[in-house]
C-alpha cells in the first residue's frame, strides 16, 4: 500500500469520527461493546422502575387478610401471600425500595469518607498518610459482621437515637465499615499523579493545595472511584440483607428483600415462595450491579478500546 493510500485510510471520515468524539462518547460505545453489561443496565432499570411504581399496586404493604394467609402465587397475587395474608408481591417491590435506597445511600456516604481519606493521605504522604493509612488497616482487619451487629444493636440501644429510623441505622453502620477500599484505591491514585506535570505546573503557578486535590487530580480519579462504587451498591445491598435477615438491621413492619426472607424461613416448607422471591430479586439485583460495573471498568480502560 502506498503512502497515499495509507493516508486516506487513516483519514476516512469513520475515523475522523471516532477521534473526534467526546470522551463521554467514547466510554459509551466502549460500555455499549460489553452484551452482559448492557443487558444487566435493563434489568436493573427494571428492578428500580418495580420499586418507583411499587404504590401502584393494589394491595398495600401492610394490608393484613388472615382467612388468606400462607396461599401459593396466583393470579389475585403473583407471589403468593405471607402468614397473614399480605401480598408478597406488593411488600417485595417495597422492599426493594428499602434495600435499593440502603444500598446507594450507605455507598454515597462511604464514597465520601473513603475519598477524603485517600485524598489526604496520597496528596501529603509522610506522615498523615501513615496515620490514615494504619486507622484504615486497622478497620479492615475488623469482623465486619461480628461488628455490624454489635454497631446496629447499640445504636438502638441510644435513647437519643430513638426516633431514628432503623434504615439510616443500617445506612450508618454499613458507611462506617466500607469506607476502607475507596480510601486506599484513591490513594494509590494520587500517590501516582501527584508527580505529573499538570501537578508540578498547578504548584508552579500557586494554586493551593485544595485546588491542586480537586481540581486537577481527583477528576483523574473519577473512573475509578465509579466503577468501585457500583461494586459497593450490590455488597451494601447484600450487607443490608444479611442484617435484616438476622434481626439487627430493618425492622418490620417496615419491609425489607433481608426481612422478608427472615420471615419466610418459618415456614421453609410450608410456603417456600415467600423465600423465593426475595431472594431472587437480591441475587438478580447484585448480579446486575456487578455485571454494570465490570462493563464500567472495560469502558474506562484506556486500553480496552484496543
Amino acid at each position: 500500500m502506498s503512502e497515499l493510500t495509507v493516508s486516506q485510510a487513516l483519514t476516512r471520515p469513520g475515523r475522523r469520527t471516532m477521534e473526534a468524539a467526546p470522551l463521554r462518547v467514547l466510554i459509551w460505545r466502549r460500555f455499549l461493546r460489553h452484551r452482559l453489561a448492557v443487558v444487566a443496565m435493563a434489568v436493573l432499570g427494571l428492578v428500580i422502575a418495580s420499586a418507583v411504581f411499587a404504590p401502584l399496586s393494589r394491595y398495600t404493604p401492610t394490608q393484613q387478610n388472615p382467612t388468606n394467609a400462607l396461599q401459593p402465587p396466583s393470579l389475585q397475587h403473583w407471589f403468593g401471600t405471607d402468614d397473614l395474608g399480605r401480598d408478597v408481591f406488593t411488600r417485595t417491590l417495597y422492599g426493594g425500595r428499602i434495600s435499593l435506597a440502603v444500598g446507594l445511600s450507605a455507598t454515597l456516604l462511604s464514597l465520601l469518607i473513603g475519598v477524603v481519606v485517600g485524598m489526604v493521605a496520597g496528596y501529603f504522604g509522610g506522615v498523615v498518610d501513615n496515620v490514615l493509612m494504619r486507622i484504615t488497616d486497622g478497620f479492615l482487619t475488623l469482623p465486619t459482621l461480628f461488628v455490624l451487629i454489635l454497631i446496629a444493636t447499640l445504636l438502638r440501644e441510644i435513647p437519643a437515637l430513638g426516633l431514628v429510623s432503623s434504615v439510616i441505622i443500617v445506612i450508618l453502620v454499613i458507611a462506617v465499615l466500607s469506607w476502607m477500599w475507596p480510601a486506599r484505591i484513591v490513594r494509590g491514585e494520587f500517590l501516582r499523579l501527584k508527580q505529573r506535570d499538570f501537578v508540578t505546573a498547578a504548584e508552579s503557578i500557586g494554586a493551593g493545595h485544595g485546588r491542586i486535590m480537586a481540581r486537577h487530580i481527583l477528576p483523574n480519579t473519577v473512573s475509578l472511584i465509579i466503577v468501585q462504587g457500583t461494586l459497593m451498591v450490590a455488597y451494601a445491598i447484600i450487607t443490608e440483607s444479611g442484617l435484616s435477615y438476622l434481626g439487627f438491621g430493618v425492622q418490620p413492619p417496615t419491609p425489607s428483600w433481608g426481612n422478608l426472607l427472615a420471615t419466610a424461613q418459618t415456614y421453609a416448607l410450608r410456603a417456600p415462595w415467600l423465600m423465593i422471591f426475595p431472594g431472587l430479586m437480591i441475587f438478580i439485583t447484585s448480579m446486575a450491579i456487578n455485571y454494570i460495573g465490570d462493563g464500567l471498568r472495560d469502558a474506562f480502560d484506556p486500553y480496552s478500546a484496543r
